[in-house]
Protein backbone atom coordinates (compact mmCIF):
# COMPACT_ATOMS: atom_id res chain seq x y z
CA UNK A 1 0.00 0.00 0.00
CA UNK A 2 1.60 3.37 -0.68
CA UNK A 3 1.14 6.10 1.39
CA UNK A 4 1.90 10.26 0.26
CA UNK A 5 1.56 13.49 0.83
CA UNK A 6 1.29 15.13 -1.95
CA UNK A 7 1.02 19.24 -2.02
CA UNK A 8 2.33 21.46 -4.48
CA UNK A 9 0.21 24.87 -5.24
CA UNK A 10 2.38 26.71 -7.78
CA UNK A 11 1.00 28.31 -10.77
CA UNK A 12 2.74 27.44 -14.37
CA UNK A 13 2.61 29.93 -16.80
CA UNK A 14 4.06 28.03 -19.66
CA UNK A 15 5.29 29.17 -23.22
CA UNK A 16 6.57 32.07 -25.32
CA UNK A 17 5.51 35.35 -24.54
CA UNK A 18 4.82 34.25 -20.63
CA UNK A 19 6.71 36.83 -19.03
CA UNK A 20 3.91 39.24 -19.89
CA UNK A 21 1.27 37.06 -17.18
CA UNK A 22 3.32 38.65 -14.70
CA UNK A 23 1.09 41.73 -14.86
CA UNK A 24 -1.66 39.69 -13.72
CA UNK A 25 0.27 37.40 -11.26
CA UNK A 26 2.41 39.36 -9.10
CA UNK A 27 -0.02 41.31 -6.64
CA UNK A 28 -0.79 45.32 -8.15
CA UNK A 29 0.56 46.66 -4.56
CA UNK A 30 3.31 44.94 -4.38
CA UNK A 31 6.99 46.15 -3.44
CA UNK A 32 9.16 43.46 -5.61
CA UNK A 33 12.52 42.26 -5.18
CA UNK A 34 13.79 41.34 -8.60
CA UNK A 35 16.68 38.46 -8.04
CA UNK A 36 19.24 37.52 -10.60
CA UNK A 37 22.53 35.81 -11.57
CA UNK A 38 25.08 37.11 -13.78
CA UNK A 39 24.64 39.39 -16.51
CA UNK A 40 23.33 37.42 -19.23
CA UNK A 41 19.78 38.22 -17.97
CA UNK A 42 20.52 41.96 -18.63
CA UNK A 43 22.69 41.10 -22.11
CA UNK A 44 20.13 39.13 -23.68
CA UNK A 45 17.14 41.64 -22.60
CA UNK A 46 15.23 38.87 -19.79
CA UNK A 47 15.36 41.34 -17.11
CA UNK A 48 14.13 44.26 -19.71
CA UNK A 49 11.04 42.02 -20.38
CA UNK A 50 10.27 41.54 -17.00
CA UNK A 51 10.38 45.17 -15.31
CA UNK A 52 8.33 45.87 -18.75
CA UNK A 53 5.85 43.18 -17.62
CA UNK A 54 5.50 44.58 -13.79
CA UNK A 55 4.40 47.69 -14.91
CA UNK A 56 4.23 50.79 -12.34
CA UNK A 57 4.49 49.03 -9.29
CA UNK A 58 7.70 49.19 -7.22
CA UNK A 59 10.52 47.57 -7.94
CA UNK A 60 14.26 46.90 -6.96
CA UNK A 61 16.76 44.01 -8.24
CA UNK A 62 19.30 42.44 -6.49
CA UNK A 63 22.08 40.32 -9.06
CA UNK A 64 24.94 38.55 -8.43
CA UNK A 65 23.52 35.24 -6.97
CA UNK A 66 26.23 32.65 -7.50
CA UNK A 67 25.35 29.21 -9.54
CA UNK A 68 25.93 27.94 -5.96
CA UNK A 69 24.36 30.29 -4.15
CA UNK A 70 26.25 31.24 -0.90
CA UNK A 71 24.57 32.24 2.61
CA UNK A 72 26.68 35.43 2.56
CA UNK A 73 25.51 36.79 -0.42
CA UNK A 74 21.66 35.58 0.07
CA UNK A 75 21.99 37.84 3.37
CA UNK A 76 22.80 41.06 1.59
CA UNK A 77 19.62 40.57 -0.35
CA UNK A 78 17.83 39.97 3.41
CA UNK A 79 19.28 43.07 4.16
CA UNK A 80 17.42 44.65 1.11
CA UNK A 81 14.24 43.25 1.80
CA UNK A 82 13.75 44.54 5.36
CA UNK A 83 15.38 48.17 4.77
CA UNK A 84 13.26 48.61 1.96
CA UNK A 85 10.26 47.21 3.09
CA UNK A 86 9.74 45.40 0.49
CA UNK A 87 6.71 42.61 0.29
CA UNK A 88 7.17 40.20 -2.77
CA UNK A 89 9.94 38.26 -4.34
CA UNK A 90 10.77 37.73 -8.22
CA UNK A 91 13.68 34.93 -9.19
CA UNK A 92 14.59 35.63 -12.78
CA UNK A 93 17.52 32.84 -13.34
CA UNK A 94 17.86 28.75 -12.80
CA UNK A 95 17.76 26.42 -10.04
CA UNK A 96 20.38 28.47 -8.69
CA UNK A 97 18.92 31.67 -8.27
CA UNK A 98 15.07 30.36 -7.66
CA UNK A 99 17.24 28.06 -4.82
CA UNK A 100 18.49 31.26 -3.18
CA UNK A 101 15.40 33.34 -3.35
CA UNK A 102 13.85 30.38 -1.61
CA UNK A 103 16.13 30.84 1.56
CA UNK A 104 15.73 34.77 1.41
CA UNK A 105 12.29 34.26 1.44
CA UNK A 106 12.51 31.93 4.53
CA UNK A 107 15.16 33.71 6.17
CA UNK A 108 13.25 36.98 6.35
CA UNK A 109 11.63 35.94 9.41
CA UNK A 110 14.31 33.72 10.80
CA UNK A 111 13.74 34.21 14.47
CA UNK A 112 17.65 33.01 14.98
CA UNK A 113 20.96 32.28 12.70
CA UNK A 114 19.40 32.31 9.40
CA UNK A 115 21.62 29.36 8.49
CA UNK A 116 19.82 27.18 11.12
CA UNK A 117 17.31 26.99 8.63
CA UNK A 118 19.64 24.45 6.81
CA UNK A 119 21.01 23.14 9.21
CA UNK A 120 17.62 21.76 10.60
CA UNK A 121 17.29 21.10 6.99
CA UNK A 122 13.92 23.59 7.04
CA UNK A 123 12.19 22.29 10.14
CA UNK A 124 12.70 25.80 12.10
CA UNK A 125 10.90 27.67 8.96
CA UNK A 126 7.18 28.69 9.56
CA UNK A 127 6.69 31.07 6.99
CA UNK A 128 8.00 32.47 4.46
CA UNK A 129 7.58 35.54 1.72
CA UNK A 130 5.63 35.36 -1.20
CA UNK A 131 7.96 34.76 -4.44
CA UNK A 132 7.26 33.44 -8.33
CA UNK A 133 9.68 32.47 -10.66
CA UNK A 134 10.90 33.13 -14.34
CA UNK A 135 13.12 30.13 -15.28
CA UNK A 136 16.07 30.60 -18.07
CA UNK A 137 17.65 27.79 -17.19
CA UNK A 138 16.17 24.16 -16.87
CA UNK A 139 17.74 21.32 -14.50
CA UNK A 140 16.90 21.71 -10.65
CA UNK A 141 13.09 21.64 -11.02
CA UNK A 142 13.32 24.72 -8.06
CA UNK A 143 10.29 26.42 -10.06
CA UNK A 144 7.93 23.58 -8.88
CA UNK A 145 9.20 22.18 -5.55
CA UNK A 146 9.99 22.99 -2.03
CA UNK A 147 14.07 22.37 -1.75
CA UNK A 148 16.78 24.51 -1.57
CA UNK A 149 20.55 24.28 -1.50
CA UNK A 150 22.46 26.84 -0.39
CA UNK A 151 26.63 27.52 0.08
CA UNK A 152 28.35 28.38 2.97
CA UNK A 153 31.43 30.32 1.66
CA UNK A 154 33.38 30.68 4.96
CA UNK A 155 32.87 27.56 5.95
CA UNK A 156 33.13 25.28 2.78
CA UNK A 157 29.33 24.01 3.81
CA UNK A 158 26.43 22.90 0.71
CA UNK A 159 23.74 22.45 3.04
CA UNK A 160 19.31 21.68 1.54
CA UNK A 161 16.39 22.98 3.33
CA UNK A 162 12.89 21.53 2.64
CA UNK A 163 9.39 23.51 3.51
CA UNK A 164 6.18 23.72 2.42
CA UNK A 165 6.50 27.50 3.30
CA UNK A 166 8.45 28.26 0.03
CA UNK A 167 6.30 26.42 -2.64
CA UNK A 168 6.76 29.18 -5.70
CA UNK A 169 3.36 31.36 -5.93
CA UNK A 170 3.76 30.61 -9.98
CA UNK A 171 6.88 29.94 -12.17
CA UNK A 172 6.96 31.67 -15.88
CA UNK A 173 8.37 28.54 -17.84
CA UNK A 174 9.32 30.27 -21.32
CA UNK A 175 11.27 27.73 -23.46
CA UNK A 176 12.68 30.80 -25.75
CA UNK A 177 14.08 32.19 -22.68
CA UNK A 178 16.57 29.13 -22.70
CA UNK A 179 17.91 29.68 -26.42
CA UNK A 180 21.29 31.52 -25.47
CA UNK A 181 22.59 29.43 -22.85
CA UNK A 182 26.35 27.81 -23.11
CA UNK A 183 26.50 24.03 -24.06
CA UNK A 184 27.59 23.18 -20.64
CA UNK A 185 24.96 24.97 -18.97
CA UNK A 186 22.58 22.96 -21.20
CA UNK A 187 24.70 19.72 -20.98
CA UNK A 188 24.68 19.80 -16.92
CA UNK A 189 20.72 20.54 -16.81
CA UNK A 190 20.18 17.57 -18.44
CA UNK A 191 22.70 15.57 -16.18
CA UNK A 192 20.84 17.00 -13.29
CA UNK A 193 17.61 16.49 -14.43
CA UNK A 194 18.31 12.84 -15.16
CA UNK A 195 19.94 11.94 -11.62
CA UNK A 196 16.77 13.81 -10.13
CA UNK A 197 14.43 10.83 -12.12
CA UNK A 198 17.34 8.19 -11.00
CA UNK A 199 17.42 9.08 -7.39
CA UNK A 200 13.44 8.44 -7.33
CA UNK A 201 13.31 5.72 -9.48
CA UNK A 202 16.42 3.25 -9.56
CA UNK A 203 15.59 1.93 -5.42
CA UNK A 204 13.74 -0.98 -4.78
CA UNK A 205 10.16 -2.01 -6.11
CA UNK A 206 6.95 -1.54 -4.45
CA UNK A 207 4.92 -1.87 -7.23
CA UNK A 208 4.47 1.76 -8.32
CA UNK A 209 3.45 1.11 -11.58
CA UNK A 210 2.53 4.72 -12.47
CA UNK A 211 5.50 6.06 -10.71
CA UNK A 212 8.37 3.49 -12.74
CA UNK A 213 6.53 4.55 -16.71
CA UNK A 214 6.52 8.20 -15.52
CA UNK A 215 9.86 8.16 -14.42
CA UNK A 216 10.91 5.71 -17.83
CA UNK A 217 9.67 8.14 -20.03
CA UNK A 218 11.23 11.27 -18.46
CA UNK A 219 14.47 9.45 -18.75
CA UNK A 220 13.77 8.26 -22.16
CA UNK A 221 12.81 12.39 -22.82
CA UNK A 222 16.09 13.02 -21.99
CA UNK A 223 18.23 10.71 -23.77
CA UNK A 224 16.70 11.63 -26.98
CA UNK A 225 16.43 15.39 -26.54
CA UNK A 226 20.17 15.90 -24.54
CA UNK A 227 22.04 15.60 -27.37
CA UNK A 228 20.19 17.39 -29.72
CA UNK A 229 19.41 20.26 -27.58
CA UNK A 230 23.22 20.65 -27.57
CA UNK A 231 23.13 21.31 -31.38
CA UNK A 232 19.90 22.91 -31.36
CA UNK A 233 19.41 25.03 -29.03
CA UNK A 234 17.45 27.67 -30.93
CA UNK A 235 14.73 24.40 -31.63
CA UNK A 236 11.55 25.41 -29.18
CA UNK A 237 10.15 22.23 -29.25
CA UNK A 238 13.46 20.37 -27.73
CA UNK A 239 13.82 24.01 -25.28
CA UNK A 240 9.97 23.55 -24.33
CA UNK A 241 10.15 19.13 -23.81
CA UNK A 242 13.42 19.24 -22.27
CA UNK A 243 12.03 22.60 -19.80
CA UNK A 244 8.64 20.39 -19.22
CA UNK A 245 10.70 17.17 -18.29
CA UNK A 246 13.36 19.01 -16.27
CA UNK A 247 10.52 20.18 -14.23
CA UNK A 248 8.29 17.18 -13.93
CA UNK A 249 11.74 15.33 -12.46
CA UNK A 250 11.56 16.66 -9.40
CA UNK A 251 8.11 18.56 -8.09
CA UNK A 252 6.98 15.74 -6.72
CA UNK A 253 4.97 13.32 -8.67
CA UNK A 254 7.39 10.38 -9.75
CA UNK A 255 8.82 10.32 -5.87
CA UNK A 256 5.07 10.55 -4.52
CA UNK A 257 4.74 7.21 -2.30
CA UNK A 258 8.13 5.38 -3.50
CA UNK A 259 11.34 4.99 -2.02
CA UNK A 260 14.08 7.80 -2.93
CA UNK A 261 17.88 7.43 -2.46
CA UNK A 262 19.36 11.23 -2.89
CA UNK A 263 22.91 9.61 -1.83
CA UNK A 264 24.34 10.86 -5.06
CA UNK A 265 23.31 14.08 -4.13
CA UNK A 266 24.14 14.30 -0.69
CA UNK A 267 27.70 13.29 -1.71
CA UNK A 268 28.30 15.73 -4.48
CA UNK A 269 27.37 18.42 -2.94
CA UNK A 270 30.49 18.11 -0.51
CA UNK A 271 32.17 17.89 -3.75
CA UNK A 272 31.40 21.38 -4.76
CA UNK A 273 31.60 22.63 -1.68
CA UNK A 274 35.34 21.68 -1.50
CA UNK A 275 36.29 21.83 -4.70
CA UNK A 276 33.77 24.04 -6.93
CA UNK A 277 32.70 21.86 -9.13
CA UNK A 278 29.48 22.41 -11.01
CA UNK A 279 26.54 20.31 -8.90
CA UNK A 280 25.53 18.12 -12.34
CA UNK A 281 29.39 17.67 -12.69
CA UNK A 282 29.53 15.75 -8.86
CA UNK A 283 26.26 14.07 -10.01
CA UNK A 284 27.98 12.39 -13.43
CA UNK A 285 30.75 11.55 -11.08
CA UNK A 286 29.22 10.01 -8.54
CA UNK A 287 26.00 8.27 -9.81
CA UNK A 288 27.63 5.27 -12.15
CA UNK A 289 29.98 4.66 -9.26
CA UNK A 290 26.71 4.73 -6.94
CA UNK A 291 24.62 2.44 -8.81
CA UNK A 292 27.72 -0.48 -9.26
CA UNK A 293 28.35 -0.48 -5.51
CA UNK A 294 24.79 -0.77 -4.48
CA UNK A 295 23.78 -3.29 -7.49
CA UNK A 296 22.53 -5.82 -5.44
CA UNK A 297 19.68 -4.12 -3.36
CA UNK A 298 19.12 -2.33 -6.47
CA UNK A 299 19.16 -5.23 -8.37
CA UNK A 300 15.23 -5.53 -9.23
CA UNK A 301 14.98 -2.02 -10.60
CA UNK A 302 18.88 -1.95 -12.41
CA UNK A 303 17.40 -4.77 -14.26
CA UNK A 304 14.11 -2.99 -15.26
CA UNK A 305 16.15 0.41 -15.90
CA UNK A 306 18.47 -1.94 -18.70
CA UNK A 307 15.48 -3.13 -19.99
CA UNK A 308 13.00 -0.73 -20.13
CA UNK A 309 14.92 2.52 -20.54
CA UNK A 310 18.19 1.05 -22.95
CA UNK A 311 16.82 -1.30 -24.14
CA UNK A 312 18.86 -4.24 -22.98
CA UNK A 313 17.67 -7.70 -22.87
CA UNK A 314 20.25 -10.12 -23.40
CA UNK A 315 23.31 -11.59 -21.17
CA UNK A 316 22.81 -12.34 -17.38
CA UNK A 317 21.55 -10.12 -14.92
CA UNK A 318 24.99 -9.26 -13.66
CA UNK A 319 25.97 -8.44 -17.50
CA UNK A 320 22.72 -6.37 -18.06
CA UNK A 321 23.39 -4.44 -15.28
CA UNK A 322 26.95 -3.73 -16.01
CA UNK A 323 25.84 -2.16 -19.26
CA UNK A 324 23.02 -0.02 -17.82
CA UNK A 325 25.48 1.75 -15.85
CA UNK A 326 27.82 1.88 -18.26
CA UNK A 327 25.53 3.54 -20.52
CA UNK A 328 24.46 5.95 -17.77
CA UNK A 329 27.96 6.80 -18.16
CA UNK A 330 28.77 6.88 -22.05
CA UNK A 331 25.16 8.88 -21.82
CA UNK A 332 26.69 11.91 -19.97
CA UNK A 333 29.98 11.73 -21.79
CA UNK A 334 28.15 12.20 -24.88
CA UNK A 335 27.00 15.43 -23.50
CA UNK A 336 30.88 16.76 -22.29
CA UNK A 337 30.06 15.80 -18.76
CA UNK A 338 32.63 13.72 -17.45
CA UNK A 339 32.46 10.83 -15.16
CA UNK A 340 35.57 10.51 -13.08
CA UNK A 341 37.01 12.52 -10.17
CA UNK A 342 40.33 12.67 -12.09
CA UNK A 343 38.79 14.51 -15.12
CA UNK A 344 38.44 17.40 -12.87
CA UNK A 345 42.14 16.60 -11.51
CA UNK A 346 40.66 15.24 -8.20
CA UNK A 347 42.23 12.36 -6.38
CA UNK A 348 42.25 9.60 -3.98
CA UNK A 349 43.89 12.19 -1.78
CA UNK A 350 40.68 14.57 -1.67
CA UNK A 351 38.39 11.70 -0.46
CA UNK A 352 39.21 11.61 3.37
CA UNK A 353 38.41 15.58 3.50
CA UNK A 354 35.19 14.53 1.12
CA UNK A 355 34.29 12.16 4.28
CA UNK A 356 34.85 14.41 7.13
CA UNK A 357 32.21 17.07 5.65
CA UNK A 358 29.37 14.01 5.51
CA UNK A 359 30.41 12.96 8.83
CA UNK A 360 29.83 16.39 10.27
CA UNK A 361 26.73 17.09 8.36
CA UNK A 362 25.12 13.68 9.89
CA UNK A 363 25.05 12.10 6.23
CA UNK A 364 26.15 8.25 7.73
CA UNK A 365 23.31 6.24 7.31
CA UNK A 366 22.42 7.96 3.45
CA UNK A 367 19.99 5.75 0.43
CA UNK A 368 16.43 4.60 0.37
CA UNK A 369 17.39 2.18 2.91
CA UNK A 370 20.01 3.90 5.12
CA UNK A 371 22.87 1.82 3.88
CA UNK A 372 25.06 4.15 2.73
CA UNK A 373 27.45 4.52 5.23
CA UNK A 374 30.51 6.26 5.61
CA UNK A 375 32.81 3.23 4.63
CA UNK A 376 30.43 2.61 1.51
CA UNK A 377 30.62 6.71 0.39
CA UNK A 378 34.57 5.97 0.50
CA UNK A 379 34.27 2.74 -1.53
CA UNK A 380 32.46 4.68 -4.17
CA UNK A 381 34.44 7.86 -3.93
CA UNK A 382 37.13 5.36 -5.02
CA UNK A 383 36.09 4.12 -7.53
CA UNK A 384 35.04 6.83 -9.24
CA UNK A 385 38.79 8.26 -9.02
Amino acid sequence: MLNFNFYNPTYIAFGEGKIADLNNLVPIDARVLVLYGGQSAKIHGTLDKVFSALGQRYVESFGGIEANPSFETLMKAVAQVKERQLDFLLAVGGGSVIDGTKFVAAAIYAQDDPWNILTTFGANVSQAMPYGAVLTLPATGSEMNTGSVITRTATQEKLFFRSEYVFPKFSVLDPTLSYTLPKRQLANGVVDAFTHIAEQYLTYSVNAKVQDRFAESLLLNLIEIGPELLVNPSNYSLQANFMWTATLALNGLIGAGVPQDWATHMIGHEITALHGLDHAQTLAIVLPAMLNERREAKREKLLQYAERVWNIRSGTDAERIDAAIQQTRDFFESLGVKTRLSDYQIDATAIPAILQHLESHGMVQLGEQAEVTIEVSRRVLLAAV
